[in-house]
């Protein structure tokens, strides 16, 4: 990996104005993947001025460019997830940051090299972004010039970085909550299945709720069908209607 050389040219930035605009985004930004957006694009503009900037993120084994600021990030980072290789994917992997400081002398990385030079792009930034732990995404910039990340903006870089890292985090979290409280919810409905049928087998069999339910659980080992299936299948035969749900009893 090639180090950033503090002696590269800077250009005039305001750098604090896109800060500002950045940390008031939030308030504003109604959904991740909105804010994802507005980060790629401000750093492409703020980081060194004129680049294209994309966000990878790897969930399960695949690949995606969650957020860019324009089509050249997008085509750049699919062509590196169908090869299986380049910077962006090499910063995830290694966890540190890869930069390419001269697209067109850079023969490491095939496929990526010749579909970088044909989108125009003379350099790269990829910058690791760390969840807890984990290292499940990248922010990506392209520059159409070579050596175009000095010192400065590899400070610059590391600032949307660490922005993007946070709000990736955000997302992966409000995720999770979802996917938990989904299971939640189908818990409960299934528990209210089961609690249906097994009022309708105490009053059938005239027996307990300890009976009922064995024999529910002895009719679906039987059938090989899941408790809650045999439940509702019991619940529409006696009623002539589908089970109710918390939901249903809400309404």
């Amino acid at each position: 990996m090639d180090r950033y050389d503090p002696s590269d040219p800077e250009p005039e930035l305001d750098f604090v104005g896109s800060l500002g605009v950045l940390h008031a985004l939030p308030l504003g930004a109604a959904e991740v993947e909105a804010f994802l957006e507005k980060v790629a694009g401000l750093a492409a503009v703020a980081v060194v001025g004129d680049l294209s900037c994309g966000i990878t993120l790897r969930r399960d084994r695949a690949f995606a460019t969650v957020a860019a600021s324009d089509e050249t990030a997008v085509i750049v980072d699919e062509v590196q997830y169908g090869a299986g290789e380049g910077p962006c994917l090499e910063a995830i992997a290694t966890e540190r940051i890869v930069y390419v400081r001269d697209q067109e002398t850079d023969s490491r990385r095939g496929d990526y090299r010749l579909a970088a030079l044909d989108r125009g792009v003379g350099s790269s930034l990829s910058l690791p972004l760390f969840v807890e732990d984990t290292c499940p995404a990248a922010l990506n910039l392209y520059a159409y010039a070579p050596n175009a990340f000095g010192a400065a903006a590899q400070h610059r870089a590391d600032v949307f970085a660490a922005q993007a890292a946070t709000t990736i985090a955000l997302d992966l979290r409000l995720r999770e909550h979802e996917r938990r409280s989904d299971q939640v919810a189908e818990a409960l409905r299934s528990r209210s299945t089961i609690d249906q049928a097994l009022g309708i087998l105490m009053a059938e069999e005239r027996c307990d709720a300890d009976t009922a339910l064995a024999l529910l659980r002895h009719h679906s080992q039987v059938t090989n069908e899941k408790l809650r299936v045999v439940a509702a299948r019991l619940v529409e035969r006696a009623t002539g209607h589908p089970a109710s749900t918390p939901s249903d009893f809400a309404t």
